[in-house]
């Protein structure tokens, strides 16, 4: 073999073991869902996000134990699931379904892991929706084994940045996020200040304390990937508290 076509062959090799590395492999955990008669699971949440409707990430949505909750870090990454090793609940083909963290599993210690005591630690568990868990399993089924993996989330128009507070306490719940859909750092910037980071307070709701009314307003994110995305005067001078406004997207 000539010394082109093996620098040609090793480019190859290269590119393709990148490539594989990059696709997460695939691992076990367990699954329960939510009835839909529950509003609690739609309109509320551990991530901050209200109602799921509003803000896109409706029915595929799920809680997670603690292990993969990681006190709200996670919230916002987008996993792809599917039902395994169980011939009477796993739908044929074991067809797989992706779902957006929006919300915590608790612990429940007063029962075993196999029975109620799903979402204790260290289990690897999701408290889908209805809907979700309809689309892998049976919905007679009370828990199923599954497998999973960490996929990029693909949204519809950019991030939205919802403000809240008071003049003197300043919060932005940051939703629709793509790419690793998990927002590590943000920074706020008005016209007459630098930019100055944001604290978590949970979830995915960020703040500061600062008056920033009557400036327009930038913000600056990271993402679990180490991505940082700036949408500059996303919100005019006029903003308003309750108000959302959209940035850019990654």
């Amino acid at each position: 073999m000539g010394a082109l076509q093996a620098m040609v062959l090793s480019f190859f090799l290269l590119h393709s073991c990148t490539t594989i590395a990059q696709v997460e492999q695939w691992k076990s955990a367990t699954a329960t869902y939510s009835k839909e008669t529950d509003a609690s699971f739609i309109t509320d949440g551990a991530c901050g996000y209200g109602d799921l409707h509003k803000i896109s990430y409706g029915k595929y949505s799920a809680g997670l134990s603690t292990m993969l909750f990681n006190r709200g870090s996670t919230c916002g990454g987008c996993f792809e699931l599917r039902c395994v090793d169980h011939i009477l609940w796993c739908l044929q083909g074991s067809p797989s379904v992706i779902l957006t963290a929006t919300d915590f599993c608790p612990p429940n210690f007063g029962l075993p892991t196999d029975y109620g005591g799903w979402c204790n630690f260290p289990q690897e568990h999701f408290q889908m929706s209805q809907t979700a868990f309809s689309e892998i399993a049976q919905l007679h089924a009370d828990i199923v084994p599954v497998q999973y993996r960490r996929v990029k989330c693909h949204r519809n128009g950019g991030i939205r940045f919802t403000v809240s507070g008071n003049p003197h306490y300043y919060q932005v719940l940051i939703t629709n996020v793509g790419l690793d859909g998990e927002v590590v750092a943000v920074k706020v910037k008005g016209s007459r200040t630098g930019w100055m980071p944001m604290a978590r307070n949970w979830g995915q709701i960020w703040q500061c304390s600062i008056n920033l009314e009557g400036q327009p307003l930038s913000f600056e994110v990271t993402s679990s990937s180490g991505k940082t995305l700036t949408s500059y005067n996303v919100a005019p001078a006029k903003w308003r508290f309750g108000q959302t406004f959209e940035g850019k997207q990654f």
